[in-house]
This record gives structure tokens, sequence and C-alpha cells, in this order.
């Protein structure tokens, strides 16, 4: 992202970023991964070779990594929710990088002036 040297410029960017923070879908953190593995029950057909395929939520809590299970029918919308998660995520770190500028433009316009306080 270009970031402009005006202040008004960085503010109007910035306020577009913050109008476009609405989730439009619920939110949630995490990963979504597809794990395959046996069961353990003799007899079973995962046991030459076929395994059961879930859905999974991962997330780190607390620094350990947590793990749901989701249905099959719920995984195309909790990749919706995870989506919107990271989009608004984007929108956030671009929010903070244009106050980020906004204040250097500021300190920069006021070195120019001559004044302090």
């Amino acid at each position: 992202m270009k970031i402009p040297e005006h202040p008004t410029l960085i503010r109007r960017l910035r306020d577009a970023r913050v109008a476009k923070l609405v989730a439009r879908v619920p939110v949630l953190s995490g990963s979504l991964v597809r794990i395959a593995k046996h069961c353990g029950r003799v007899g079973c057909h995962c046991q030459k070779g076929e395994k059961h395929v879930g859905w999974y939520l991962t997330r780190p809590v607390h620094g350990k990594t947590q793990t749901t299970y989701v249905p099959q029918e719920l995984v195309a919308e909790v990749q919706g929710w995870i989506a919107e998660q990271r989009r608004i995520k984007q929108l956030v770190a671009e929010i903070s990088e244009l106050n980020r500028a906004l204040i250097r433009a500021h300190v920069t316009q006021r070195k120019r002036r001559g004044t302090r306080s």
C-alpha cells in the first residue's frame, strides 16, 4: 500500500478502511484443517488404508493448539467466517500503518513550521 505524505489524504484512506471494518458475516479466528486418521477399531476399513477424514478448527490458546471438530455440513460456512476474520485483521493492520504515517506526517509538518509542544 502506497501511503501519501499529506495528513488529509492519510485520514481519508484510514477512514475508508475504518468504514469497511463492519463484519459482513460472523468472524472466527483459527485455521480449518482436514485430517485423515485411523480409528483403532479392529476390522474397521481404516485399518486397510482408507482413513477416516474429518475437519478441525485449530487455534492457539495460551501457547497450546486447541482443536475443535467441525461437522462436514458446516465446513463451507466456517471457511467464510475465517476469511472474514482475516479480511478484518488485514484492515486493522492497514489502519494501524496509516495512523503511524499520520503521526509521522504531523511531526514533519511541525518541524517545517518550527513549532513544538
